[in-house]
């Protein structure tokens, strides 16, 4: 049976067309039901501004009064306002009498800390990542067991450790040396957790079936393969051991009694007890070598962030998110 439409359409000698559907037509919203559309520019906080500017001030202004203070003499420290340059600027004159006071003994101290935070930092990163490593790709029996040792371990402050490493140390005679400051920065438990949780996800663990496959060690899997995947989790690991052992004053103050083996840290503390109590070898411009050499103290570490900053933000990042 033929509709009515068909029927005529053949009756006048045309073609025949098929009946079309009607096509649903789409419904408009009024103006004022459809949804605001998102401004092009993105809106400013004027509370979150000025408590961003309050942070920014709270960091940056320490360092801009060390910066101006190392341009001055010990009177003018106290005779001139703090937050800018005294009548007669003298930081190069500071710096060169910092690196000759007491036979340049400040250079001593600055390759000491150099020596210190490097070999701390290296070596803590090495250990963080072949511990991080076998936690991550590996399964043994008690393994939760000792992770939780080390997030255990995580919570203890190193000032507490300090006494009982001193006397180990003395046993084992090797105290005042630069393997006291040296060896016990080479433990970091918060690096070993952080390489842990980079591991999980920075190496796969098809890559290391197929290097088992070829024939390849567990210690040739990790020097060659692993070892270049975590790299980036290798230098946030540095960049933390380096500025906690740079840092470091109360382990090299207690482990430490020759003024040649002294870090930064301890002995400018020594010059400014000479700058108040007056003792030997103290000068009438002591205050003002101890703040220019704060100041000298902080350009290194400034300058390994800036070189290492992407590959710190890159560490941090990779691993927090599962693929």
């Amino acid at each position: 049976m033929t509709s009515p439409k068909f029927s005529a359409s053949l009756e006048q000698g045309g073609p025949p067309s098929p009946p079309a559907a009607a096509a649903p037509k789409a419904k408009r919203l009024p103006a004022e039901a459809r949804p605001p559309r998102r401004p092009s520019v993105h809106r400013r906080s004027t509370p979150l501004t000025i408590a961003m500017l309050a942070v920014l001030a709270y960091f940056l202004l320490p360092l801009f009064w060390l910066l101006i203070a190392s341009t001055k003499s010990t009177q003018d420290l106290f005779n001139s306002f703090g937050l800018w340059f005294s009548h007669a600027p003298q930081l190069l004159s500071n710096i060169k009498a910092t690196f000759t006071q007491d036979d340049g003994v400040f250079g001593r101290w600055l390759l000491n800390t150099v020596l210190y935070a490097g070999a701390s930092a290296l070596g803590a990163a090495l250990l963080a990542a072949a511990a991080g490593y076998g936690f991550a790709k590996y399964r043994f029996r008690g393994h939760g067991a000792a992770f939780n040792l080390v997030l255990g371990a995580i919570m203890i402050p190193t000032t507490a450790l300090a006494i009982p490493t001193y006397l180990l140390f003395a046993k084992a005679g090797l105290v005042n040396t630069p393997w006291a400051v040296i060896l016990p920065s080479l433990i970091s438990p918060f690096g070993l957790y952080l390489m842990r949780i980079y591991a999980e996800d920075a190496v796969p663990d098809s890559l290391i079936e197929a290097a088992r496959m070829d024939g390849a060690g567990e210690l040739r899997i990790f020097l060659t393969i692993a070892l270049r995947l975590l790299a980036p989790g290798l230098v946030t690991v540095i960049l933390f051991t380096l500025v906690a052992t740079w840092n470091n004053y109360f382990l090299p103050l207690i482990m430490l009694n020759d003024p040649d083996l002294y870090p930064i840290t301890v002995g400018l503390s020594r010059w400014a007890d000479q700058a108040q109590n007056g003792g030997a070898g103290a000068s009438s411009d002591m205050l003002a070598l101890v703040v220019t050499g704060s100041l000298i103290s902080i350009v290194p570490l400034v300058l390994a962030f800036l070189m290492l900053q992407r590959y710190w933000q890159s560490g941090l990042a990779t691993g927090g998110v599962k693929q």
